[in-house]
């Protein structure tokens, strides 16, 4: 398969309508969003759902989020939407935001990974935007990348991975939020499945203490039991290169790695200077939004150096912080040491 490339820069409204005509003709293409690349498809066509599976080489019982580009196609897609949904939606939407209601018949069962629910957002992207409302059709759509690898927050990182698997690749900016969106269910109790852009503090300003987070947003999830959202599988977002995650202080982190010539460091940019093995910075301890966005093209990187194993400084788990060190104890595979 040939993958077109539709550079907003020489054209944006020439881009946006033939990744619409391509995705209302059964095509696959990948748009930029606020949070990553997304794979998008039709969400009602179940044969070009089927090939956003084949293209990523993603497992048939992972949800796909559904893409919207305003409140009218939330009732193409879900009913009986509980009255708190409009209230997060008034809120959070559009933006890097996803609630978890329940599926309409029309919405294929392989989008839901067989479940009777369906996960929703609208992002705030307007090339997103644009391309969902030009396409007039809600779209499924995993972040771009093969599947397990980290996401993508570059037009670059897309073509490297899916090149020759895709129909399109819509080549814009770089992803301004840089993990995903945060994850609600809202079919019983408030339950957070993922966190991502939105936080757990902006969640509870709506919802209080009636707001659950799922225990495998810091543990691993339970073998064999079905997943709600993406996101929540054991290994994800991970390099080929193995993966640690370090918790400690600045001082314990380098100390660590300086002591292990072959491996490579993922640090905050603070202590960049004070690492003498090979070393990428993924943002500032100090800005969890710069880390955000650092840290999957960081991993991406780190997988090229050719070192033995990645040592990551894992943040705080403070507003996003908790959604980066959600995303870095999956690209390690659970494995954390503690300084």
């Amino acid at each position: 398969m040939e993958t077109k490339l539709l550079y907003l820069s020489s054209g944006y409204e020439d881009a946006v309508n033939s990744a619409a005509d391509i995705l209302k003709n059964g095509g696959t293409v990948a748009i930029p969003t606020e949070t990553v690349y997304g794979l998008a498809a039709n969400c009602f066509d179940e044969k070009a759902i089927k090939n956003i599976f084949i293209a990523k080489g993603r497992p048939q019982d992972n949800p796909l989020i559904v893409h919207i580009s305003d409140m009218d196609m939330l009732n193409r897609v879900a009913f009986d939407v509980p009255p708190v949904a409009f209230k997060l939606a008034e809120k959070f939407w559009p933006g890097p935001f996803t609630m978890v209601l329940k599926r309409k018949p029309e919405i294929p069962a392989s989008v839901s990974a067989g479940l009777h629910t369906v996960a929703v957002r609208m992002p705030s992207d307007k090339c997103a935007h644009d391309i969902i409302a030009a396409a007039d059709l809600p779209l499924a759509a995993p972040s771009a990348n093969l599947s397990g690898k980290p996401s993508p927050t570059r037009a670059l990182d897309v073509a490297n991975d899916l090149s020759g698997r895709i129909d399109a690749i819509v080549m814009g900016e770089d992803c301004k939020v840089g993990v995903e969106s945060t994850v609600l269910s809202l079919v019983d109790k408030p339950r957070l499945l993922r966190p991502g852009g939105v936080t757990v503090e902006e969640l509870k300003s709506i919802l209080g203490e009636n707001l659950i987070i799922d225990k495998a947003v810091l543990s691993k999830p339970e073998e064999g039991k079905p997943v709600a959202s993406p996101g929540m599988k054991y290994k994800h977002y991970a390099p080929n290169t193995p993966t640690v995650l370090l918790n400690g202080s600045s001082e314990a982190f380098c100390n660590y790695v300086n002591k292990r010539p072959d491996c490579a460091a993922l640090c905050f940019s603070e202590e960049f200077d004070n690492i003498k093995v090979k070393k990428i910075a993924y943002g500032s301890g100090d800005d969890y939004s710069s880390l955000a966005r650092g840290v999957f093209t960081a991993l991406r990187e780190a997988d090229k150096l050719g070192c033995t194993k990645i040592y990551v400084h894992a943040p705080s788990t403070d507003g996003i912080g908790l959604a980066i060190f959600n995303r870095l104890l999956r690209a390690a595979a659970f494995e954390v040491i503690t300084l």
